[in-house]
């Protein structure tokens, strides 16, 4: 069965882009007999707000969408994440970084050609050529760390991989488009790359819809996806809505919000051919 998701954080209101997130995945799904899963990424505590979780309900039954089952929350996965990230570990692909993000900016800095990816400077490295020593009297007196995922490590496991997007075709993976990325770190623990391809792969997601801001990710998920052995899904980046400059929507653009538009009169078939009118999903 086809299956999609809809995955917001509850760290405030629905906007008109997470409508045509959410209408991309149900709609996909509706049209071939499958299901339409929603689930909450609330692994940073430090934002999240209980009442959020309503409200987004609410807003998604607003927009006449309804979900399979109930809701799964990222928040009580924290054992299979930690499963997931000692699986990597024992495969030798990922390492602690001590690096604060001021010893990142100098380094980067002090390179005469520091890596560079789709949204700027990329993490250049330091911490991945340290000696099993140094690691260890490191993490013996205690200094913070993140786990990062040493992309080239990674890829020699892997081989060659490929994705399928329905809107922009078989990619080849680049594995280093991304760099060593983290995949967790005291603050918040897991990463949303980490926890991301463990919930699809636990709630069989055959689909993946989202923005096509991610759609550079995707590199990394394909990756961690086959080092775990999970299922490869297929992708459909859907585009963006974006504000009067040309960004993408946040959550301060309460004029957006699902909660300002129906306070304005706007009803479900408005807001619905408002979001898609900013991008159109071709069939599977």
């Amino acid at each position: 069965m086809l299956r999609t998701r809809f995955a917001p954080s509850p760290t405030g209101r629905l906007h008109l882009g997470h409508a045509l997130a959410a209408i991309t995945a149900y709609d996909l799904a509706r049209s071939h007999g499958g299901a339409f899963l929603l689930r909450f990424e609330d692994i940073d505590s430090t934002r999240v707000r209980e009442e959020y979780y309503s409200a987004i309900e609410d807003d998604l039954r607003w927009l006449g969408l309804s979900w399979t089952g109930t809701p799964l929350r990222q928040s009580v996965r924290q054992d299979a994440y930690a499963v997931a990230l000692s699986v990597l570990r024992e495969t030798g692909v990922i390492y602690p970084c001590f690096c604060t993000r001021k010893d990142i900016i100098d380094e980067a800095a002090r390179m005469t050609h520091a890596p560079h990816g789709p949204e700027g400077p990329l993490y250049p490295g330091k911490c991945r050529s340290l000696s099993q020593a140094t690691r260890r009297t490191k993490l013996d007196a205690g200094e913070p760390f993140s786990w990062r995922l040493d992309a080239a490590a990674a890829s020699r496991l892997t081989a060659p991989l490929t994705f399928h997007d329905l809107r922009h075709g078989t990619i080849a993976v680049d594995p280093a488009l991304l760099g060593d990325v983290v995949l967790a770190r005291k603050d918040i623990g897991i990463s949303y790359h980490l926890a991301v391809v463990a919930d699809d792969a636990l709630q069989g997601i055959s689909h993946v819809t989202r923005g096509e801001d991610l759609l550079p990710s995707t590199h990394v998920h394909r990756l961690l996806q086959r080092l775990l052995g999970f299922p490869e899904p297929v992708y459909l980046h859907h585009p963006l809505v974006l504000d009067e400059t040309g960004k993408r929507l946040a959550k301060r653009h309460d004029s957006l919000s699902l909660l300002t538009l129906r306070a304005q009169g706007r009803t479900p078939a408005d807001v619905r051919a408002m979001a898609l009118a900013w991008g159109h999903s071709p069939p599977c």
